[in-house]
């Protein structure tokens, strides 16, 4: 390729779905060794500008896109993204596509598998060969040092957290030998800060081989801290494209969301918080949740608090809520309201008055082939019996459908859910949108305890302070315990009231969310708090 040629260029591209204008005019271009960074709120178009580019067969299937894709200075047209892969374009797409039963090694290999000879293929041929298992080995070991995570190649997919998850989706890309651009979207939404700068450290030796690499990220300072330069899309067109050093996290959050993005600084001024009786105590709980195994916890929290669980990925602290409600085999005690309840029994746990948000929105949170309507009300009407009409003192009953439609009209506006209605059917829904009916069909519960793992997850910056003054807004007016769990340490100080840090499956420390940050770093790294500490945080924040 001649010195001075972009290896990609996109010139004026546009795509419309169902009517719907989503991208318009979108021109970028990017150097070999060039780390782009693409930003923008949900439904900004940075996932549809990608499909495009990788040749997804919804862009085809929806009358197709304007525009042109020139590789190394000839212009593609991607049918498919086998063709995108042949070219040297490899994707990392936001939600996996890996097969649970494989190892590491199985999955990063899929479809490129080492083959050896053997003496049948003289007779048979080469459908003969058997695979070459040392050899696929020392592929997989070497995508993954160059990634420099800890992670063995013999692992099942299904025993690994998702933070060793992403790392192997994007090793599968690596090991390509004809990869010069890599695309990755939202690589660290799933990773705990430690294991995203392991990644975005990795990244920069990518770009030093000549790799370009497009990252997406709702994280800004990532933005910042890995990319040459960034393009910001809003409502499908470029609003800036600006060299990194030149702008800050501030600069870039305003041109996002066309307003000014207020600090921590500019919020209102803290009221004092007061909290009931103890509503959930854990007595020396373990959860078998593979990858985030919990081993001994035992904690208090208080009716009407905000409780965070945080730590490093890996730690346990997603599996505690998934213990509690049931989703995966659990014992010790669990206490509501003084009152034991029946563990590996969802319903059970429903029925006392807890929901869970869980970070699996697609595995877990939602019906993607069902409505929004359907997928905001239907545990309601399940459990509740909400949206439900009775007749003859029960014996007849039917769904209250124009309730239903309310309830799913009144969340998408004050959730900001962007989508042509409440008929529309979830799969259709970017990420952050899909978080945002989860949550949706919690609040409809009404819960007395409401547990949310990783509510941000995938969520651009302005979605973000809208998702998490929701849940303070619900906590306040409603009185309802939240028992949060994030990846990201500042969310869970940003709302929270107590932050319990989990290291190996324990609770090292509970602290005051305004503690310095590096307590809850100390807690992370394993230096267990001071005996006392978790009744002293608990006085403290009454």
């Amino acid at each position: 390729m001649p010195e001075g040629v972009p290896l990609l260029k996109m010139e004026n591209i546009g795509k419309e779905y169902f009517g719907n204008r989503v991208l318009a005019d979108v021109s970028f271009s990017l150097m070999p060794g060039e780390i782009l960074g693409l930003v923008g709120e949900n439904g900004a178009g940075k996932s549809t500008l990608m499909n495009i580019l990788f040749g997804m067969s919804v862009i085809e299937e929806t009358g197709g896109y304007e525009g042109r894709i020139i590789i190394d200075g000839e212009e593609k047209l991607f049918k498919d993204p086998f063709d995108a892969l042949e070219a040297g374009i490899g994707m990392v797409h936001q939600e996996f596509s890996l097969i649970p039963g494989f190892t590491a090694t199985e999955n990063i290999l899929l479809n490129r598998e080492s083959m050896k000879y053997n003496p049948l293929v003289e007779v048979f041929g080469d459908r003969f060969k058997t695979l070459d298992r040392a050899d696929m080995n020392n592929r997989a070991v070497k995508a993954i040092d160059t990634l420099g995570v800890s992670l063995a190649p013999d692992t099942l997919i299904s025993e690994m957290p998702v933070g060793h998850k992403q790392f192997t989706e994007i090793a599968r890309e690596i090991d390509r030998k004809k990869t010069k651009l890599l695309v990755l979207d939202e690589p660290t939404a799933v990773l705990a800060e430690s294991e995203a700068q392991v990644l975005i450290e990795a990244l920069k030796k990518l770009a030093c081989q000549g790799i370009a690499i497009i990252f997406i990220s709702h994280r800004l300072q990532e933005i910042i801290d890995l990319c040459d330069k960034l393009v910001v899309l809003r409502d499908g067109r470029v609003i800036q494209e600006a060299k990194t050093g030149d702008t800050n996290v501030r600069q870039i959050a305003s041109w996002m969301v066309g307003r000014q993005i207020s600090g921590a600084a500019d919020a209102e001024e803290e009221k004092e918080r007061k909290f009931g009786e103890v509503i959930l105590k854990t007595q020396n709980l373990w959860v078998d949740m593979p990858g985030e195994t919990v081993r001994d916890v035992s904690i208090e929290v208080r009716q009407g608090e905000i409780f965070g669980l945080g730590g490093l990925a890996g730690q346990g602290k997603v599996g505690i809520s998934n213990g509690i409600m049931g989703l995966y085999i659990s014992g010790g005690k669990v206490f509501v309201r003084g009152k034991e309840i029946k563990l590996n029994d969802p319903n059970s746990s429903l029925m006392e008055g807890m929901a869970f948000v869980s970070e699996d929105r697609r595995g877990v949170g939602l019906l993607l082939e069902e409505g929004i309507d359907w997928n905001i009300t239907f545990t309601a009407m399940q459990v509740q019996e909400k949206f439900i009409s009775h007749l003859l003192g029960g014996l007849v009953k039917w769904r209250d459908d124009k309730a239903v439609t309310k309830c799913t009209e009144d969340y998408i506006k004050a959730l900001e859910i962007r989508c042509t209605g409440p008929k529309q059917r979830a799969v259709e829904l970017s990420g952050g949108n899909q978080q945002k009916v989860c949550l949706a069909k919690a609040f409809a519960v009404a819960p007395e305890i409401l547990f949310v793992s990783e509510p941000t997850r995938g969520i651009d910056v302005g979605a973000k302070k809208l998702v998490l003054d929701t849940l303070r807004r619900v906590n306040e007016e409603t009185g309802t315990t939240i028992i949060m769990t994030s990846s990201e340490l500042e969310e869970l100080r940003s709302i929270c009231d107590r932050v319990a840090i989990i290291n190996e499956g324990r609770v090292s420390g509970i602290l005051p969310a305004k503690s310095p940050a590096e307590e809850f770093g100390l807690l992370m790294l394993g230096h267990v708090a001071e005996t006392g500490a978790e009744e002293i945080s608990t006085e403290r924040c009454r």
